[in-house]
């Protein structure tokens, strides 16, 4: 990845060796949210108004996947011309939340299984005139563990 890549939606991650998405927590209750909550907490037995940032967990395990055969509509930029088919993950991480994405690059639903552990990585989402832009992906686990032994 480039240096001038930056994030496509600024704040919903972080980049680095070690990326994770930043969500928020209730100073009153302590109920996490992603994205990051700024008017009111979501537990509706809370009346919450002050939140935390806080880094949510890079591993996670996989609660629902599809592919995305059909190009999505705008404001959906494709990556590629003719548009290349991609897998979406639903994936629960130890806070409990269900935060869904694009599984990383070169993965497919053949390699995702429910309850699998994927981990979070960044990697390029479109370049426009600015760039290189980012989003996070989810990444099978056991995929990353052999790329790093090859």
């Amino acid at each position: 990845m480039s240096e001038t890549a930056t994030p496509a939606v600024e704040g919903w991650f972080t980049t680095g060796a070690e990326p994770a998405l930043i969500g928020t927590k209730c100073q009153s209750c302590g109920t996490i949210s992603f994205p990051r909550e700024t008017t009111f907490c979501k537990n509706p037995s809370c009346s919450g108004e002050e939140f935390a940032d806080t880094e949510l967990s890079r591993r996670g395990t996989v609660w629902s996947y599809t592919d995305a055969q059909y190009q999505p509509p705008p404001p959906y930029i494709p990556s590629s011309d003719p548009y290349v088919p991609f897998a979406l993950a639903a994936v629960e991480l130890p806070e409990g939340l269900v935060i869904l994405g694009q599984v990383a690059d070169g993965y497919g639903v053949d390699d995702l299984k429910v309850g699998n552990t994927v981990e979070l990585v960044v990697e390029p989402l479109y370049t426009d005139e600015t760039g290189v832009r980012t989003t996070w992906r989810w990444k099978p686990v056991a995929a990353a563990v052999q790329e790093s032994q090859s």
